[in-house]
C-alpha cells in the first residue's frame, strides 16, 4: 500500500459506544458496565482490513452487525479503544449529511458555513454556492431560515452541498434517499458521477444483489466482528 495513495487500514481495532442510562435497557448484545448510568456497547472488535485506490468495498450484515458503526469510525465519528487506523485522503462522509446546518441560518448562509467547516477558501466557496443553489432548485427559498423548510427542501439543500464536494474516499450508508420524487432521478445521476470519481468507496446495505453489481469487494459484519472479506470478480 502505497502512502502517496488513498486507502484506509484497520489494524485490531475495537470500538465501544456508551448507552447512557443503560440500567433501563435490556439488550442481548455485549455490553460493558463502566459507572453506574453508563453501559457500553462492544460495537466492533478486533477488525483488520486494508482498503487501496481503486476498491469499491460493500459492507453487509443484519441490522445490529456493525456496519454503520463501522463507517462512522471510517469517518472519524467514533475512536478505537483499542488498535490503529491509517488513512490517506480526503473523505466525504455521506453518511449523515445534516451535521453542521444551522436551522435558524438561511440555506444561503448554511452553504457558505459548512465549506468554511470544509476548508475551503472564500473564493472558492461564492462559486461552490452558485452551482449547489443552482442544482437544489430550491429558489427564493435559499434565502430563508432552514427551520422554515419542510423536510424534502432540507434534504435537498444538504444533499446538494454533501455531493458538491470532491473526496478521495466516499462513505454511504444505503444509496441516499433525497425526499421529492421529482428531484430523485437528478440525485441519483449525481451519484452514479462522485461514485465514478472517488478512488475509494465503502457503502453499507442490506441489498447484497445491489452490492455484488457495485462493488468489487464485500464485507460480511456479524455482532460487531468482520467475518468475511470476498472479491467479486
Amino acid at each position: 500500500m502505497k502512502n502517496n495513495l488513498p486507502h484506509i487500514k484497520f489494524e485490531n481495532v475495537s470500538v465501544e459506544i456508551p448507552i447512557f442510562h443503560g440500567e433501563y435497557f435490556s439488550l442481548r448484545t455485549s455490553l460493558v458496565k463502566k459507572n453506574k448510568k453508563t453501559l457500553y456497547i462492544n460495537a466492533l472488535n478486533d477488525i483488520n482490513f486494508s482498503i487501496n485506490s481503486g476498491e469499491t468495498v460493500g459492507l453487509y450484515g443484519p441490522n445490529g452487525s456493525g456496519k454503520t458503526t463501522l463507517l462512522r469510525t471510517m469517518a472519524g465519528g467514533y475512536h478505537p479503544i483499542k488498535g490503529n487506523i491509517k488513512k490517506y485522503g480526503f473523505i466525504n462522509n455521506l453518511i449523515e449529511t445534516g451535521i453542521a446546518i444551522d436551522h435558524e441560518s438561511t440555506g444561503y448562509d448554511n452553504i457558505k458555513n459548512k465549506l468554511l467547516f470544509l476548508g475551503y477558501p472564500t473564493n472558492l466557496i461564492e462559486k461552490m454556492r452558485s452551482n449547489i443553489i443552482e442544482f437544489s432548485e430550491l429558489g427564493d427559498a435559499i434565502y430563508n431560515p432552514v427551520r422554515t423548510y419542510s423536510t424534502g427542501m432540507l434534504m435537498r439543500l444538504t444533499f446538494s452541498i454533501a455531493t458538491s464536494i470532491p473526496a478521495d474516499i466516499l462513505l454511504l450508508d444505503e444509496w441516499l434517499s433525497v425526499g421529492d420524487e421529482s428531484f430523485q432521478s437528478k440525485a441519483e445521476s449525481r451519484m452514479k458521477e462522485i461514485t465514478k470519481e472517488a478512488s475509494i468507496m465503502v457503502i453499507a446495505s442490506h441489498n447484497f444483489d445491489m452490492l455484488k453489481n457495485l462493488c468489487n469487494r464485500i464485507f460480511l459484519l456479524e455482532s460487531g466482528k468482520l467475518v468475511s472479506d470476498k472479491k467479486i470478480m
